[in-house]
């Protein structure tokens, strides 16, 4: 579990946490936030470094696109999924958690 303010997130300017030693990728898109793993299935990049577009995320390095919400790979070259971490706000409080979904 990792704690951090919703109030520091900007919106679609992704952060990279650290998670139980695994690099996560933190994103607020309006007033959800999201967090998948920050490491492109296709190219080990780090997603952090993207851009976001409402619910997708960019690799920088050869233009893969994932869905925020469920981790799904939506463009070439990338074919995996990512994991993706449950977020609960309690007021400007975010609580990222272990892994919930995809891969």
């Amino acid at each position: 579990m990792t704690q951090l303010e919703f109030s520091t997130l900007t919106p679609g300017k992704p952060v990279r946490i650290v998670l139980s030693g695994k690099p996560v990728c933190v994103t607020r898109v309006g007033e959800e936030v999201f967090a998948v793993a920050d490491t492109c299935t296709h190219s080990e990049a780090a997603l952090s470094e993207g851009d976001v577009t409402g619910f997708k995320i960019e690799c920088w390095l050869h233009g893969a696109e994932f869905d925020l919400r469920t981790g799904e790979a939506l463009t070439l070259p990338a074919v995996e999924s990512l994991e993706v971490f449950s977020v609960e706000k309690s007021g400007d409080l975010l609580t990222i958690n272990e892994k919930t979904g995809a891969n």
